[in-house]
């Protein structure tokens, strides 16, 4: 099976335009991904706070307009307080994975050592 030169320019083309869109692509959801990760967690969390109303008033308002709002200063300190400790864990959460997982390495590298290396004073007796 020989194929032209021909062949192979326009099936290199064709491979080189799908790599673009595909480069194209992946740009694209580095750029939105992360928005809309914040927006579905956000939506989660939003679904599993308790809705407490405080009086009869608050009870035909909508939720999103109450919590847009606070009616005195110390509560939307409180909120604005939540919402920066919030994203500060968010912020720390990349360096707090890629520790667990040194972590783990490290148990499980001390897990395939072999009997002879633990000293006997730090093994389990055995039971029955």
């Amino acid at each position: 099976m020989v194929e032209t030169p021909e062949a192979e320019d326009s099936e290199v083309e064709s491979l080189e335009s799908d790599l673009k869109l595909m480069a194209q692509k992946i740009l694209e959801f580095r750029t939105t991904l992360p928005d809309q990760l914040t927006a579905t967690l956000r939506s989660i969390l939003d679904a599993q706070r308790p809705l407490l109303p405080t009086g009869a008033s608050e009870q035909n308002i909508p939720r999103e307009e109450s919590l847009s709002a606070p009616e005195d200063p110390e509560t939307a300190k409180t909120l604005k307080l939540l919402n920066e400790k919030i994203s500060s864990n968010c912020s720390a959460m990349p360096v707090v994975l890629k520790r667990m997982k040194d972590c783990i390495t490290r148990i499980e590298k001390l897990d395939s050592y072999n009997d002879e290396m633990i000293h006997p004073a730090f093994k389990r007796k055995k039971i029955g």
